[in-house]
């Protein structure tokens, strides 16, 4: 497998349609992220959960994920489970958003999660975020819906069992759902180590990505 080096990053902005979404999908990367790179600033948007317990939970869990890093979170309150019927909402939410950073890599849910929430949000952002690289991440739940992957971030064993610790400290409310436990989110993690010979990682999908060989993206756009 070949490493591709990645810029390095002043700015991530990361979305989820429900609290605890970002942390199962890409909490150990945001990990490891905030504490090789304490100086980034970390923007995040979910759609739902605004004005309750959930919104505490998510900024409790930011906080524990991100360290010192600079931390910018909005959490809308739009219904739970019904975003398709507030599309003009969602897109105005994600276009407010997108006014207010401009980071080098976006981070939000892939297209085929079977939850209409996740789909309906993995398919606006490319329409905001049109020059970005964007990550989607998985969540593992009732649906046989997770993706084939073609990006794994490796992360420390200390790293998924801190992640694995986040979820269960800070997302109290969802301790009673029979796929929240640890044994579930590890396992996926070893499994995608093992994909990528790592003891554990995290997957991502990628819809579009460039690949400069020698080439500045001055000398790139002089061809156009």
């Amino acid at each position: 497998m070949i490493d591709l080096p990645v810029t390095p990053l002043t700015s991530i902005a990361l979305i989820g349609a429900h609290c605890d979404d970002i942390a199962i999908g890409a909490g150990a990367t945001l990990l490891e992220l905030t504490r090789e790179h304490p100086e980034i600033v970390v923007n995040g948007l979910v759609l739902t959960g605004g004005g309750t317990e959930r919104e505490v939970e998510e900024k409790n869990a930011f906080a524990a994920m991100c360290g010192e890093a600079e931390v910018r979170l909005t959490v809308a309150d739009l219904p739970d489970g019904e975003l398709p019927h507030h599309w003009g909402d969602v897109k105005g939410l994600l276009a407010t958003f997108r006014r207010s950073c401009e980071p080098e890599l976006v981070i939000g849910p892939q297209r085929r999660d079977a939850h209409q929430d996740h789909r309906l949000i993995a398919e606006l952002i490319p329409t905001e975020f049109r020059d970005h690289l964007i990550l989607g991440y998985e969540i593992v739940k009732w649906e046989s819906d997770l993706p084939t992957p073609a990006v794994y971030s490796p992360v420390a064993s200390s790293t998924a069992v801190r992640k694995s610790d986040v979820l269960h400290e800070c997302y109290q409310s969802q301790l009673d759902r029979h796929w929240f436990d640890r044994e579930a989110f590890l396992g996926l993690m070893r499994v995608r180590g093992v994909q990528c010979h790592s003891r554990y990682a995290e997957a991502f999908v990628v819809e579009k990505s460039l690949l400069r060989f020698g080439r500045s993206a001055s000398s790139v756009s002089e061809t156009l």
